[in-house]
């Protein structure tokens, strides 16, 4: 972090490099304290107050402005939807920006966009992550991709991020088992039973509804592995309808036993397109397990009627304060159920009910607050 003398972040509205260099130099540290990390979350505050036009009039309908904004908590939560409504940005556009977008459930549905005009935070905040959660110690492993190229998927974040984990942590022999004709299971098979022979770790990483297409096409084949120690699975994103579904005991299950992994060992990624930062369990051998993330992301769970936190053990909805967001809004107000767990919380599903509509409603205010 820069040296500056102490005085409420809103008085100095950094430069977009300066922003960058900042949170770059925080994901950087082991660790930090709960100062630390309200005076980074500020700065962004001020930054994407000043910067972005559609989230300074949500800020100012709610109220919130630098001298009554005092913590990472107190900044007003954008709707995850608003990203499909108005383009949350604080740099201009240009044609170096990366653009990533929500997959939506139909062809016409309108997704939500995250634009990055720099991808190196991004990046950083992936690779230290995904280094500490993922890898824990290991320097790289044969890994097979069960999920199309970023080729393929241009605007696809999740494409993204496991090209960056295969470039950056996986072996030579490394390489995809999705494309535009389907999952290569013949391939796939070779790979792991080759791991199996020389006991070689192996990881295989892609989205849910890609492993129980696996699940399927091994049991038609009748094939199983037992894969040797050190080995692990990445699975992320849900059915999507994609697939059938399974429930997570039955679907954990079925991987270890077909792959000969352990179930501590079937590592969940919860992450979304308008965020720069992923949260991990420690493996599934109970479920739900925990999820957490890292020092620059914190969350806590709201009333999405009154944005409020609930009492201690109740479900509510996850808001999450990503300093890697630097260029949208900080502060997303999700769509998923959780309780708190020590050490992070339990996903529990999609709103519904009220929750779902206190969402709907949150939603609307932002829209109209930005167009007013």
């Amino acid at each position: 972090m820069s040296n500056r003398p102490e005085h409420h972040p809103g008085a100095l509205v950094s430069p977009a490099g300066e922003i960058v260099d900042d949170v770059l130099a925080f994901i950087a540290q082991d660790a930090c304290t709960d100062n630390e990390f309200d005076r980074l979350a500020l700065r962004l505050f001020a930054y994407q107050t000043s910067n972005n036009p559609a989230y300074r009039r949500f800020c100012q309908r709610r109220g919130a402005t630098l001298r009554n904004v005092t913590c990472w908590s107190d900044i007003p939560a954008v709707p995850i939807d608003a990203f499909k409504e108005l383009d949350l940005r604080c740099a201009p556009p240009a044609s170096t920006d990366r653009v990533f977008m929500t997959s939506g459930t139909t062809r016409s549905e309108v997704k939500g966009r995250h634009y990055h005009p720099t991808l190196e935070v991004y990046d950083r905040s992936m690779t230290r992550n995904f280094s500490h959660r993922f890898m824990q110690g290991s320097d790289r492993i044969g890994m097979g991709i069960l999920f199309p190229t970023e080729a393929v998927l241009a605007n696809s974040s999740l494409a993204h991020y496991l090209a960056l984990a295969l470039r950056e942590f996986g072996t030579a022999e490394s390489r995809y088992f999705m494309s535009p004709q389907g999952l290569d299971t013949s391939g796939l098979c070779d790979a792991l039973a080759d791991a199996e022979r020389h006991a070689t770790p192996y990881a295989v990483l892609g989205a849910s509804y890609s492993f129980v297409h696996l699940l399927d096409a091994l049991k038609q084949r009748g094939r199983s592995f037992r894969l040797p120690p050190g080995s692990r699975v990445l699975d992320t994103g849900g059915y999507k309808g994609q697939s059938r579904e399974l429930p997570l005991d039955a679907f954990y299950a079925e991987l270890s036993a077909v792959l000969g992994i352990d179930r501590s060992w079937c590592i969940n990624m919860y992450g979304m397109t308008e965020l720069s930062t992923q949260f991990y369990d420690a493996g599934n051998a109970s479920v739900p397990s925990v999820k957490s993330g890292p020092h620059w992301i914190r969350s806590r769970l709201v009333d999405p009627l009154t944005g409020r936190n609930v009492p201690t053990g109740e479900r509510g909805i996850l808001v999450h304060c990503d300093l890697a967001n630097f260029n949208s809004v900080t502060t997303i107000l999700t769509e998923d159920v959780g309780t708190a767990a020590d050490g992070g919380f339990r996903l529990l599903g999609r709103a519904e009910g009220a929750q779902a509509k206190g969402c709907s409603l949150a939603v609307e205010e932002f829209i109209r607050a930005a167009a007013a």
